[in-house]
């Protein structure tokens, strides 16, 4: 028997994975802990890291991300891509980027595409959030899937989804969505934040999927 079972008398955990494992089910590669890291990177092959033909499609999670310092009206918490295994991140990555904001006062609030920070063939980090708040409290969640990133015919596909505290305040959602332009494998995805921020705390996951 593969793949989930649905017997899970006696368990409050939720649906459990079959002792005879299976596709379809997401595995835990990495976990990493940010401590006033300028970048996080997520490189295959080190520190038990895969990033290769082992997952289909693979799911990057980062958890209350918190900026050490404010830059300006607020900070980008951004990613790149290597295709060489981590020596330079600057993959060619055509994308587009769209924000949903409430303000806490209930003043009002946008669905607007922000095309300030698209890419057109941009080498340079792709923001995940803008104008992020760097109070005590604030930090932004989220989650990216890359598909297929070891394929040596097509692009890199990504989708991202993030939720943060912006420096309105606000809360804001944001929606990113593009390809690296690449036919080459990409082995290596890395986070930051703009300006001199560090990752000051947060919990990043990484995590692959087999084939159903």
């Amino acid at each position: 028997m593969t793949g989930i079972i649905s017997d899970n008398v006696g368990r409050t955990s939720g649906l459990i994975k079959s002792a005879g494992g299976g596709g379809g089910v997401w595995t835990l590669i990495k976990t990493l802990t940010a401590s006033s890291d300028s970048t996080l990177s997520f490189v295959d092959g080190t520190a038990d890291v895969v990033l290769d033909s082992t997952y289909p499609i693979y799911r990057f999670v980062w958890i209350n991300a918190h900026p050490s310092t404010q830059e300006g009206d607020g900070n980008e918490f951004a990613f790149n891509l290597s295709a060489d295994t981590g020596s330079n991140y600057n993959v060619a990555k055509t994308t587009t980027y769209y924000l949903g904001a409430h303000n806490e006062n209930d003043a009002g609030g946008s669905t607007t595409i922000q095309s300030g920070h698209d890419l057109a063939q941009g080498t340079g980090v792709q923001n995940l959030c803008q104008d992020m708040d760097a109070d005590n409290d604030a930090s932004v969640s989220g989650e990216l899937m890359l598909y297929n990133p070891s394929d040596t015919t097509y692009v890199k596909h990504f989708l991202a989804k993030s939720n943060y505290m912006h420096s309105a305040p606000m809360c804001g959602t944001t929606w990113v969505a593009g390809y690296g332009n690449t036919t080459s494998a990409v082995d290596a995805l890395q986070f930051s934040f703009s300006g001199s921020a560090t990752i000051e705390s947060g919990t990043f996951k990484l995590y692959g999927i087999g084939d159903s």
